[in-house]
């Protein structure tokens, strides 16, 4: 399973210094609770991702805290060191998390794993198997009546 074709191509992204309002600001408007902080490269114009900040960080971090939103930037509660292409599912699970970044070989930004992405392409691989096992059935028992 190719993790690149898996992941959404189009991810939502802030960088450090945005006002972490506006970041929050930002996933209401797109009904999203997860954005990827990037710095720019310029030596070759990509985005870098550094970190990623969701909705649960600014809950957790901020609200639960009663700490002045507006006093705040995306860095200073994003969480730092998405995890590497050929290590996402494994460090998914080790981290709790549903959702990473994904980079490609030159450390720039491609999209966003999810695991509702993971899920359906398993349930329409699981769908095979089953139709697989039935199919066999039926072809055997009108081979052998």
């Amino acid at each position: 399973m190719n993790i690149g074709q898996l992941c959404n191509r189009n991810p939502i992204a802030v960088r450090r210094l945005d006002e972490l309002l506006k970041a929050a600001q930002l996933m209401r408007e797109k009904h999203i609770g997860y954005l990827v902080v990037v710095d720019p490269d310029v030596a070759d114009q990509s985005l870098r991702p550094v970190g990623v900040v969701t909705d649960r960080d600014i809950v957790v971090s901020v609200v639960a805290r009663e700490s002045d939103v507006r006093a705040l930037r995306v860095g200073d509660v994003m969480t730092q060191q998405p995890a590497p292409l050929e290590k996402a599912l494994r460090e998914m699970r080790r981290i709790g998390v549903r959702r990473l970044p994904v980079v490609g070989q030159r450390g720039e930004l491609i999209g966003v794993l999810s695991l509702d992405d993971v899920l359906e392409v398993i349930a329409g691989e699981l769908q095979n198997v089953a139709g697989s096992i039935r199919n066999e059935r039926v072809i055997e028992g009108s081979l052998r009546p």
